[in-house]
């Protein structure tokens, strides 16, 4: 019988374990600075496969009880080498999850977090590496990278050791479209932190005394652009933490906001913007402001014709898989490693409605992950 592509990709994978192991690794707790667990269960399915297994320091460096797993798989020929990368852990609540599979949906029960952001990432390499191992697929050297701590922050990447990683290119499965979605842009992410002094007295009895922090953070609030300030920038006040007591002029006021954009001049033009206006409402009110400004993270923006693209772009066509080059407006672990000098790209890998007791995925893009990922490795090897 005659197969095509897709037909052959798709009948090397195994759905049944597929299924099976995704439903393993989601009921394995590993909130943000808690994925000993999951560690210590990828660290053994990679050594099972073959893999050298190499656990960094990036837990001691942030406070958590695990580090980032880097591993290797020497390539059976010469080949572009690929790095492919996920993330160990999970927002909260998403401690005993329950998931259940109901009409070829995988959802938890519903008092918590599913967890295939990022799980169903983590799920697809493993059977990637199965497949090519116990079909003796041709392949160039492969590295894989789990990390720790992406939720609120990207803490594990940026912790990462940069003489590890031995990559031409790589891929995140980290983003919530189908197989065959492509990130190639998304945005850098600034943030800002900011004190707000004033001058404390009695409300009551000498207010005029008195100049409130409050009072300074909303007039220079006020004058901000936020929110959505063009199709490629966003900006945001997340925080306000200050005052006392209802009968004290507040002196001291803590504001934590950000600001995003696809192109850095935007993003510097919108940081400045944010604190000009706390400064002259501080002026006005005869207080005083200590901003912060720090890089979170770079942007990532590829050419359509960078290697790292077309690769994915051909892997996807040969599968039959709809090709989308998109652009986000969130952050992953993908911007950390492009900063790092390796080309990028976040690959959609079908979670939908993440971060919240909704989540779900369905066994039909479950099973397209490790098929595209199998064909991005067959192609890679004919490629360098």
């Amino acid at each position: 019988m005659n197969l095509n592509k897709e037909e052959e990709v798709l009948d090397l994978v195994n759905r049944e374990r597929i299924i099976e192991e995704f439903m393993e690794l989601v009921q394995i707790d590993s909130e943000t600075r808690k994925e000993r667990e999951i560690n210590n269960y990828l660290k053994n399915k990679l050594e099972a496969l073959g893999l050298t297994v190499f656990e960094d320091e990036a837990g001691e460096k942030i406070g958590g009880n695990a580090g980032n797993l880097i591993a290797e798989l020497p390539g059976k020929k010469e080949g572009l080498r690929v790095l492919l990368c996920a993330h160990m852990d999970t927002v909260q609540p998403g401690k005993g999850v329950k998931p259940i599979l109901e009409n070829g949906i995988i959802r938890s029960q519903g008092e918590t977090i599913l967890g295939a952001d990022n799980k169903s990432g983590i799920c697809a390499i493993l059977e990637m590496l199965r497949v090519i191992k116990e079909e003796n697929l041709e392949h160039g050297p492969i590295q894989i990278v789990f990390t720790v701590a992406e939720e609120g922050g990207l803490n594990g990447s940026k912790n990462l050791d940069q003489k590890l990683l031995k990559a031409d290119l790589a891929y995140v499965l980290d983003s919530d479209g189908s197989a065959g979605e492509i990130i190639v842009q998304a945005p850098a992410q600034k943030s800002l932190l900011a004190k707000i002094k004033g001058k404390a007295a009695h409300a009551g009895i000498a207010p005029q005394e008195g100049i409130s922090a409050i009072q300074i953070a909303a007039r220079g609030i006020a004058k901000m652009k936020l929110g959505r300030i063009d199709e490629e920038t966003t900006a945001n006040i997340g925080v306000i933490k200050g005052g006392k007591a209802t009968n004290i002029i507040p002196d001291l006021v803590e504001l934590e906001g950000e600001a995003r954009s696809l192109k850095r001049e935007k993003l510097e033009k919108q940081c400045q913007h944010m604190v000009d206006c706390l400064q002259q409402a501080a002026q006005e009110l005869g207080g005083q402001i200590e901003a912060k400004v720090e890089l979170v993270y770079p942007e990532i923006n590829l050419d359509e014709k960078e290697m790292v693209v077309l690769l994915a772009k051909k892997a996807a066509e040969n599968l039959g898989f709809p090709v989308k080059l998109e652009k986000t407006g969130g952050g992953s672990d993908a911007n950390i490693l492009n900063g790092y000098g390796i080309p990028t790209a976040n690959l959609g890998c079908g979670m939908k409605k993440v971060h919240t007791t909704e989540e779900y995925i369905t066994v039909e893009d479950l099973v397209k992950n490790p098929q595209y990922l199998v064909e991005i490795i067959k192609v890679a090897a004919q490629l360098k």
